[in-house]
């Protein structure tokens, strides 16, 4: 999606995010058709490309971006790579020091960060439209001439190996740290983005630097901008941003690959109170024929709304979880359904038998036609609202970008929700849960659960 797809950002001027399922996928909702008709393909005179939305309602500029490769493209003895040079590309570039970089930042309130993700390098860029030109300018300097000075690289390091660290105590990090080892073994996408205790440690500025020089580059690149300025000046400003990238990415090639098949389950021993199961399969690729019935089944199933069969079944029914999703995951090179639940660790298993009975009940009946016709109106009219932000517009823009979309994609989508037929959503459905579910559970073992973890076994006299 951490989106255990998604790295940490650990610098000290940075809002934490703890991400607490596999994926922190962009929905497939989008923006009121009228700003359809705004959304311009750009070319700079230099030849970058991006998409554009001209919005003078309040003067900002957010613009979202990505570079191919991501954790992918990490050392396979060295997890962790991308993370550590999106956690330092703003520590200090070209003339300024690490402090004198962000005082620049601060006082022209520019929003600049960084982050690796499974597959790409991705950033963001946020400002008033009067601070455009010096905003532009230190993402310029940030992805052309970072630093890494040795004081810089260990502040860093020790805080990514304090998030690692706590992570050894957090169940839901280790559900999905295990839930991507079990789907995809060695693999790339079965690494961690962030690193491990083991790899961190073993990154130099050597490392870094190799992989700002195969990543960074133009050929790879995908932008979108929505705000307040025009179409020659936003080309200007992407030039002398962009423009002196290498042209080319010198990318390790990532192989197709299939998540792992169905039942397997795993057990992670941690000694605390809510036990943490995360559960799935393989998925469907976002340009597969039948995505769109998958995508609108796993809503019934589990699409995160309290209308969800698994909400019903295992929150209002049996009350055995606050909360429960399902989400269809998608990659370059394969595609994963994932799920994530909290429950007490002497219910584990009572949940994890309402999660199995619903999944299969679906597997084999599908869905009713009212579980359809109520998905499809809601997947439709929720577009409306999601996405009220120029950042969260820009967002979405990426994403299309990155998923091969067409740039009148947000036109066509509601017409597509409307043709997913009964059968197709049957047929759908039996492909993502007719073998089962991966399964990875994280707490107290059965028998420990079964008491209080201050109360000591009885011993034979």
């Amino acid at each position: 999606m951490t989106y255990p797809f998604v790295s940490y950002k650990v610098g000290a001027r940075r809002i934490a995010l703890v991400v607490a399922a596999l994926l922190a996928m962009l929905p497939l909702a989008s923006t009121p058709s009228q700003a359809a008709a705004k959304i311009q393909h750009l070319i700079s005179p230099g030849g970058i490309e991006a998409w554009f939305v001209q919005d003078s309602t309040v003067p900002l500029i957010a613009m979202e971006y990505a570079f191919g490769g991501g954790a992918t493209q990490d050392p396979a003895d060295k997890p962790g790579v991308g993370n550590l040079v999106a956690d330092l590309l703003d520590e200090g570039s070209g003339d300024l020091d690490s402090n004198t970089f962000h005082e620049r930042l601060d006082r022209r309130a520019i929003e600049l960060s960084f982050t690796s993700t499974r597959e790409q390098f991705r950033g963001s860029l946020r400002m008033l439209r009067d601070n455009k030109d010096e905003a532009f300018d230190l993402l310029r300097m940030a992805l052309t001439s970072a630093h890494f000075d040795s004081a810089d690289v260990e502040r860093i390091r020790s805080q990514v190996i304090s998030s690692l660290k706590r992570d050894t105590s957090n169940p839901t990090s280790l559900a999905s740290r295990k839930f991507l080892e079990m789907a995809y073994g060695d693999h790339p996408y079965g690494r961690p983005t962030s690193g491990t205790l083991d790899s961190v440690p073993k990154i130099d500025v050597a490392d870094m630097k190799d992989y700002v020089r195969r990543v960074l580059a133009k050929d790879t690149l995908k932008i979108a901008v929505v705000g307040d300025v025009d179409p020659a000046t936003l080309g200007k400003l992407l030039d002398q941003t962009f423009g002196g990238l290498p042209a080319k990415a010198s990318l390790i090639p990532v192989a197709d690959v299939e998540a792992a098949k169905p039942p397997q389950r795993a057990f992670v021993p941690l000694d605390v109170p809510q036990t943490v199961v995360m559960f799935g399969g393989p998925g469907v690729r976002r340009h597969d024929p039948h995505f769109m019935a998958a995508y609108v089944v796993n809503h019934i199933l589990g699409g995160g709304t309290l209308s969800s069969r698994l909400y019903r079944e295992v929150r209002e029914k049996r009350g055995l979880a606050y909360s429960i999703y399902e989400s269809l995951l998608w990659m370059d090179h394969s595609a994963l359904v994932a799920g994530t639940t909290g429950t007490r660790a002497d219910r584990a298993g009572e949940t994890i038998d309402a999660i199995e009975k619903e999944v299969r009940r679906i597997a084999v009946d599908g869905p009713t036609q009212q579980e359809l016709d109520e998905a499809k109106s809601y997947l439709k009219g929720s577009q409306m609202l999601a996405l009220d932000t120029s950042s969260k517009l820009a967002a979405a823009l990426l994403q299309y970008q990155l998923d091969k979309l067409p740039i009148d994609y947000i036109e066509k989508r509601n017409a597509i929700v409307d043709a997913v037929t009964l059968d197709e959503a049957k047929k759908a459905a039996q492909r993502l849960w007719g073998q089962g579910l991966l399964t990875v559970v994280v707490g107290r073992a059965p028998q420990a659960a079964a008491q209080p973890a201050a109360v000591a076994a009885p011993t034979a006299n």
